[in-house]
Order: C-alpha cells, then sequence, then structure tokens
C-alpha cells in the first residue's frame, strides 16, 4: 500500500500513542464528558516556557496519578475547547482516571527555544543555564505537584520512538515523584537508530521525514506543520537513482534549506555530534521501574528498544527493569491487533494482551497500586508463535553457535574443513543496485522486514547459502554477528546479510497471504543488516579496503527470538546494495556523502567460506 513516511509517523505519534478514535466516537465523547482540559506555559529553570496540556478528571473526591507524554510531534488539538480522542497509552487508562499531561518538548510547536535533534543530556549541571530533556522533565514534574489539584504525588511517563526518547530523559531527571516510566520504541544512539545502520545512510526513511518534520527552526512558537516532499511519483527505487549522489539532495531539492538534514550529511563519521546524542551512556543511577518495549520488526529503533532494556538492567540491578518485545512494527502494539505483518501470521492477535497484561499492568501497580505478577521479560517466540517468559534477555539458557558458509552455497553448525580456499563472487553495480522491496514504493516499507526474498535470490550480484532441510527445531535467542572474510577489487564496500527461514513446498497460504503470493518456499526474512566496510573496525575512523585483500568484516544484526521449525531450511544472503532503504556506497574510499556522480564505480566482491578464511554467524541457539 502506498503511504508517505510522514503520515505514518504523524499517525504513530499523534493518534496511536494516544489511541485516538474518530471525532464523535465512544472514547472522544468521554473523554470530554469526564475530563477537563487546560493548557500551561510551563516554566522552565533558565527561564524558557513549555507548552502544556493538562487533562483533570471531572471526578474530584479521589487523588489521581499524573500520565505524561513528551513530544516532539505536537500536542495537538489546540485549544481548552478542544480535546483529544482519548487519553493515555490505551483506552483502559482512559476509564480508569488519571491527571493526563502532554507536552510540547523545547524549541517544538508552542514551546519556546531552539529545538536539537535528540537534545544531548549533561552528567552535571552547575547553572540554570545547563538544560536538557532530563532538567525540563525535572521542572515540569515539579510544577505539575505544585500546581495541579488532586494529584496523588506520583508520576508516569510513557512514549513510542522520538517520545520513547524523552522517557527515557525523564529517568535521567531522576525526580522522586516519578515511580514509573516506559520508553517504547526509544531512540537510544541517534546514530545507530535513525540516521546510519553500522556507517550505511538509511536514505529513504530520512528523505521523506525531514521535509515534514521541520515546521520551525527558530524559537518561535508555531501551530504551523510544515509541508512534505512530493517525489511526483510511487517510484521510489527510480527517483533516488534519477537523484544521483547524496550531495543532490540540496542541488536538486532542499537547497541548504534543512538544519537537520545537513548536520546528518555533515557528520557520516561517529563524531563528537553523534556521541553527544547517545542517552545510553547516561543510564545509570536510575531508581524508577520501567518497562522498555520494543517490536521484533521495527524498522527504526528496533536498536534504542533492546539497548536501552540491556544497560538499564546492566546498570541498576537492584531497579525493576521489564523488557516486552512482541512481533509489531513501530509503534505496532499500541493499537489493532497485531496478528501479522504482511504474508506472515502470528497466529492470533498479540497488541491486546501487551496493552492490558504488560502496559497497563505496570502503569497500574506503580501508580495505583494494584497486584503486579509479571515475569521481568516478555517476549514473543515468532516461527511458533507463542509468548515465552524469561528472567533476563538474552535468556541464560541459549548458548553461543557458529553457523558456517560453506562451499557450494550450504550452511552448517560444522566448521568447513581442510581444503583450497574457497569463495563466491559477484559484480556490484551502484548503477544497478538490489532493490529492498519487491515492488515500487515511495516509503521504507514496514512489510519489508518479514518480506519474501524469492527476487533477490534471482539476482547474480545477491549469494545465498543454506542449510539441508532441519530435523529438529531450531530456536535463536539473542543477538546475532555476522562474521565474514571477505576482499573486492574497490577501496570500500557495503555488506548486506540477511537471515531468512525458507518454508517447506507445502506450506499453505493463511489468510493474510497476499492473492499473488506462494507461501511454500516462501523465504520469509528474519533479521537484516548493513554494514558500511570502511567502519569495520571503527565508527569514527574509516579505512579503505586494499584492493584484493582478505579481510574480516565483523558486525551485530541484533537480536531475534525465533525458531526455524523442522521441515524448515535457514538461509542466509549476502549482497552489498539494499536500494533506497540505504544509499549507495561509491566504491571508493571517500565522503559519500559529498561524492559526485561519477563516482560511483562497480567492483568484484569476494565471500569466502574455507578453513583458512571461514565466514559464519555467530548466534545464540536454545
Amino acid at each position: 500500500m502506498k503511504r508517505s513516511l510522514l503520515i505514518a509517523f504523524c499517525f504513530i505519534f499523534s493518534a496511536i500513542a494516544t489511541q485516538a478514535q474518530q471525532p464523535g466516537g465512544a472514547d472522544a465523547a468521554y473523554v470530554k464528558d469526564n475530563y477537563t482540559k487546560f493548557e500551561y506555559q510551563i516554566p522552565m529553570r533558565d527561564g524558557k516556557k513549555l507548552f502544556t496540556s493538562v487533562y483533570v478528571p471531572k471526578d474530584q473526591t479521589k487523588k489521581y496519578p499524573f500520565m505524561m507524554d513528551r513530544t516532539c510531534y505536537s500536542v495537538a488539538p489546540y485549544g481548552v475547547d478542544k480535546y483529544k480522542g482519548s487519553l493515555g497509552p490505551s483506552p483502559q487508562f482512559l476509564h480508569d482516571g488519571y491527571i493526563f499531561v502532554y507536552q510540547d518538548v523545547r524549541g517544538r510547536w508552542m514551546s519556546e527555544g531552539i529545538y536539537e535533534e535528540m537534545t544531548p543530556e549533561l552528567e552535571v549541571h552547575k547553572t540554570n543555564k545547563d538544560v536538557d530533556e532530563g532538567t525540563d522533565t525535572y521542572d515540569t514534574i515539579d510544577w505539575l505537584l505544585k500546581n495541579v489539584a488532586n494529584n496523588n504525588g506520583k508520576v508516569g511517563v510513557w512514549g513510542i520512538s522520538y517520545p520513547g526518547f524523552y522517557t527515557t530523559t525523564a529517568l535521567l531527571s531522576r525526580h522522586p515523584a516519578l515511580v514509573a516510566a516506559s520508553p517504547q520504541a526509544p531512540i537510544a544512539d541517534l546514530y545507530r537508530d535513525d540516521a546510519f545502520h553500522n556507517g550505511a545512510f538509511m536514505l529513504v526513511a530520512n528523505f521523506g521525514f525531514y521535509p515534514g518534520f521541520t515546521n520551525r527552526q527558530d524559537d518561535k512558537p508555531t501551530q504551523r506543520r510544515a509541508k512534505g516532499f512530493n517525489m511526483g511519483t510511487d517510484d521510489g527505487y527510480r527517483f533516488f537513482l534519477d537523484m544521483g549522489s547524496m550531495r543532490n539532495s540540496n542541488v536538486k531539492y532542499y537547497k541548504d534549506t534543512i538544519r537537520l538534514w545537513n548536520e546528518m550529511m555533515d557528520h557520516p563519521d561517529y563524531d563528537q555530534h553523534w556521541k553527544d546524542r547517545n542517552v545510553l551512556t547516561h543510564l545509570h543511577d536510575i531508581k524508577t521501574a520501567t518497562l522498555v518495549t520494543g517490536g521484533w520488526y521495527d524498522a527504526e529503533d528496533l536498536y534504542g528498544a533492546i539497548n536501552t532494556y540491556k544497560v538499564l538492567a546492566q546498570k541498576n540491578p537492584t531497579t525493576p527493569v521489564y523488557f516486552a518485545m512482541g512481533p509489531w512494527v513501530h509503534g505496532g502494539w499500541a493499537r489493532g491487533a497485531g496478528d501479522h505483518l504482511g504474508d506472515v501470521n502470528f497466529g492470533g492477535p498479540t497488541g491486546p494482551f501487551y496493552r492490558e497484561k504488560i502496559e497497563f499492568a505496570f502503569f497500574s501497580h506503580y501508580l495505583k497500586g494494584t497486584p503486579l505478577d509479571m515475569p521481568k521479560v516478555s517476549t514473543f517466540e515468532t516461527g511458533v508463535n507463542q509468548w515465552k517468559t524469561y528472567k533476563t534477555w538474552p535468556p541464560a539458557e541459549a548458548g553461543e553457535k557458529n553457523l558456517y558458509f560453506l562451499p557450494g552455497g550450504k550452511l552448517s553448525f560444522t566448521a568447513p574443513a581442510a581444503g583450497k580456499d574457497d569463495y563466491k563472487e559477484f559484480v556490484s553495480d551502484p548503477m544497478n543496485p538490489v532493490p529492498f522491496w519487491d515492488g515500487k514504493t515511495d516509503d521504507m516499507q514496514r512489510e519489508y522486514m518479514t518480506a519474501d526474498q524469492r527476487f533477490a535470490e534471482k539476482r547474480p550480484d545477491v549469494l545465498t547459502y543454506q542449510t539441508d532441510v532441519l530435523d529438529k527445531d531450531v530456536t535463536i535467542a539473542g543477538n546475532i554477528w555476522a562474521n565474514l572474510k571477505v576482499s573486492t577489487t574497490g577501496t570500500d564496500a557495503d555488506w548486506i546479510v540477511k537471515v531468512i527461514d525458507v518454508y517447506p513446498d507445502s506450506t499453505s497460504a493463511n489468510k493474510f497471504t497476499g492473492k499473488e503470493i506462494k507461501m511454500g518456499g516462501y523465504e520469509q526474512m528474519v533479521r537484516s543488516e548493513a554494514m558500511r566496510g570502511k567502519y569495520r573496525n571503527s565508527f569514527e575512523k574509516p579505512e579503505p579496503f586494499v584492493p584484493g585483500k582478505v579481510t574480516p568484516v565483523s558486525f551485530e544484526l541484533q537480536d531475534v527470538l525465533h525458531t526455524f521449525k523442522k521441515g524448515h531450511r535457514l538461509m542466509v544472503q549476502v549482497q552489498s546494495t539494499w536500494f533506497p532503504l540505504i544509499d549507495r556506497n561509491t566504491q571508493q574510499f571517500q565522503d559519500i556523502m559529498k561524492a559526485k556522480d561519477t563516482d560511483f564505480k562497480k567492483a568484484t566482491h569476494r565471500v569466502y567460506s574455507s578453513k583458512l578464511h571461514p565466514s559464519f554467524l555467530k548466534m545464540r541457539v536454545m
């Protein structure tokens, strides 16, 4: 389905996060009948004021905790007589009674100040001028406790994606009244989450996002929404090929008018600009109970959810830290059934279970004192489609194994035997890149993360390796590391690794299967990732390849919980282009963001599979 990324973002963050109903719906009527809306400009310690909407229950016979969502996506609608269609993370909260708080963060919409993307957090705040999202949250909570009547002195914070980041920084406020927080799909490291995956630029997602996101670049509050970019075609593959090199994004289209876009173009390496935007380094001395939520098929902030949990659990061992991961896309747990993605069936609804038994139960316990019987880790195991609970993630039961590439395109948990230095090679042509999606799209189709990869296997510039038919189930639980031994005739190259579940030929269609799709032999992508080769040893200091020299390239494919069932095969595909999901590598050692159209060169790449130069995936197997 054709879909604008900006529209999708607005839907997720303005509607999904609040479970908004259509005007006149049951929830909308309930909000107006049972809540009074107030609007405030809350002063921060440096004098700036942040626009805040507060919805207070009309029933004042009891005290209520706060539920707060801080956002860069607007707290609209504006005006005390204009109400949201629903309140809170889900309708359960609306009907249970909370004081709901929505705030435009500093520099966005109706709040004062200059916006910084993923505001750098400070470890020390010496003066009132030393402000960040943590101090803004602290000042907001302090003001609310003193100025909103009938509160019970407890605050909960939640948010998805960017608001997930603001929820993480709420933890850094370390305000004693903040007793519960749920960062959901939080951006944790802007370089790694949304901008560059192992140095490869996430082209289609960012190009479609920033024109509509940049509604203001000064300190003047405004309700104005920016216009999104119109490609004039639904063929993004052709559009970006015609655009040419990355520098043409400004030469042809943006004309250096988008500050946040230029910050990415000017910082392709992991320099101080990005280090300042890694919130994970600050997640120590946290006392607030935390529920980290993410989706296995989140194309934007999978890294943020997994690593926010891991760092919080490691650095704060006495703090209650919970982790929930389901078979969801970005924000998919906040609404809908969560019963499938594309052609892949998850066996039934998963979203309602999360919203009631995990999210609502968590906040109700810490804010209202209700009983809680919830495991620390609740994860959905794809492949067999069932919820699993653990004490920690990754599970202690999972042991590391190597899955080796073998001559002839085989995969095996047995290492290659002695023999000749075997390899497979292909020509990578930046002018004919491998598409990430089988069909026309002008967006980052969220379904690509489970999509059938048979279209890619047919190409000569995609290498394929697979196991024999499995004689028993194989369950992977945790992160996957690609360990490749490669060579190239160029001085730089991208390496994309895709882990795939190959269905038996006898597999029947399910109720979600597309009309033109045959599930027999379906090649479901389970996990995939890119690596810009020049960053193989350091994201700060790129290094060229020596043409023809066998070189190790290792990178993380992130976590999964997936069972490859008996009768299936486990497949790995390796390629060097993935367009326009990521930008094209010129295959020369240079600053690709400044490259010219004439800099793109063909190159021949080899992937080795021998005892002398083994290529393999390191994974955790149950």
